[in-house]
């Protein structure tokens, strides 16, 4: 339990830095808030909440491993 929770919290922090760095039309077509069509709109509030989801399950998983 502890590896799963780490690994989806680090992908979670990657997650937020794509959508901190790429503008809607770049991301990709998996992402939520992907849009086509030359849209040059950062989603700041996808990448606050994919950070803030990933650090709570990096220290879910910290506190799960330390017991």
């Amino acid at each position: 339990m502890k590896i799963i929770l780490m690994l989806v919290g680090i992908v979670l922090l990657i997650a937020a830095g794509f959508y901190f760095i790429f503008p809607a039309d770049q991301l990709p077509g998996f992402f939520p808030g992907h849009q086509s069509g030359g849209v040059a709109h950062i989603h700041y509030k996808h990448g606050i909440v994919a950070a803030a989801a990933g650090i709570v399950l990096l220290i879910a998983g910290w506190w799960i491993g330390r017991k």
